[in-house]
């Protein structure tokens, strides 16, 4: 968290008051909450009518994908099929997967291009296959795996040609990239704390007042009755103290991280072990591509190995991969790119962030060789 969003909660966590309580302490409650959905708002180029507060990203994609999905049933029972890239989150994978299983739901989903960008045309494609039948696209903004960033506003241009509601999960994008809710022309936007250095278990799904989204919680639809729960008033008022933190120091910020991480890159594949970058990378380049992503595939080893070889070196990292039935199995992301299952076993992911330094990239650099070598041998691909 950045120092000022852990004072600002710290500061309110003393303080009593429920922002639903029309007493004095809950009137101050209130104000709060509003001041940081004015402030949010700002910070991402919304009307503060438009912030729904959530307990996070999960919640927001959920809230998009199942209440939009509900209300346009609702309004047209025809439109029972969802347009989804393959590349999306789980937040959002599973949350389909339910509406499929579940609700009647019907899914079509758009494959990236080699470089891991989902392009309006293929969404369009994906569309012209019956459009009255398509109740909502969802697209993410950038890909928390390989960092490629998605050309959401075409995406939201084109969908809106067949009247057909865009959301995009924009979790790995604020504070990173320029995020404007009102000129992406999205109608649902989902955001979380904890990726723009505020704290966990709070988010936002942005939501325009001409879109329709069905409550999925009940109670004392605390949120434009979309929502309902107490709101946690010193997580949203640290959200909001981090987000216009970080999105007012983004440019400076975004340069910072773009030099470490094309460091980070070149380095790793000079190293003579076959290393190569995933998804869309140039020299310099923080716009399509998150800044602090680095996405490698290291050949002959299991990107598993590697992770906690690496971790006893003190470098924290990840893989994408998930775990069912005790095997690991590749990431979606990587294999969806066109990515050989053996190649996307070896995937590592790299993620640079505000605390970030020259020496933490020394230190991932010092540690990789050793890390592939026993990793190699321990597949017995060595060599």
């Amino acid at each position: 968290m950045l120092p000022s969003a852990i004072s600002a909660m710290a500061e309110q966590m003393a303080v009593t008051g429920n922002a639903s309580s029309l007493h004095t302490s809950g009137r101050a409650a209130r104000r709060v909450v509003e001041e940081s959905r004015e402030r949010l708002a700002r910070a991402i180029g919304a009307r503060p009518s438009e912030v729904v507060f959530t307990s996070g990203g999960t919640e927001a994609d959920n809230l998009a994908l199942k209440g939009a999905f509900a209300a346009r049933r609702e309004e047209d029972h025809a439109r029972h099929r969802l347009v989804v890239s393959a590349i999306e989150h789980h937040a959002v994978l599973d949350c389909v997967d339910h509406l499929v299983a579940h609700e009647g739901a019907k899914v079509t989903w758009v494959e990236p291009d080699v470089r891991g960008v989902v392009t309006a045309a293929a969404v369009r494609a994906a569309i012209e296959e019956d459009p009255d039948s398509v109740a909502l696209v969802s697209v993410m903004w950038a890909n928390n795996e390989v960092g490629t960033v998605q050309p959401v506003r075409e995406i939201a241009r084109t969908a809106h040609e067949f009247g057909i509601p865009v959301h995009s999960d924009a979790v790995q994008a604020l504070g990173h990239l320029p995020v404007d809710f009102t000129e992406s022309d999205l109608d649902l936007m989902t955001i979380t704390g904890h990726k723009a250095g505020g704290p966990l278990g709070v988010g936002a799904l942005l939501v325009k007042r001409s879109m329709q989204v069905a409550p999925q919680t009940h109670g004392g639809g605390q949120e434009r009755q979309i929502r309902s729960g107490t709101l946690d008033v010193p997580a949203i008022r640290g959200f909001a103290v981090a987000v216009e933190e970080a999105v007012a120091s983004r440019d400076d910020e975004a340069a910072r991280l773009v030099a470490l991480r094309d460091r980070l890159i070149v380095s790793a594949m000079d190293l003579g072990y076959g290393i190569t970058v995933t998804g869309h990378w140039e020299a310099g380049d923080g716009i399509r591509r998150l800044p602090g992503n680095a996405h490698l595939l290291v050949p002959g080893c299991e990107g598993d190995s590697l992770l906690y070889l690496l971790d006893a070196a003190g470098v924290e990292c990840s893989t994408g991969s998930a775990c069912q039935a005790g095997v690991p199995q590749p990431s979606h992301v990587v294999l969806a790119m066109g990515i050989s299952e053996q190649d996307a076993r070896g995937a590592l992911r790299l993620t640079l962030g505000h605390t970030s330094t020259e020496a933490d990239v020394d230190a991932f650099l010092s540690a990789l060789p050793a890390a592939v070598e026993r990793a190699r041998r321990a597949s017995g691909m060595d060599g």
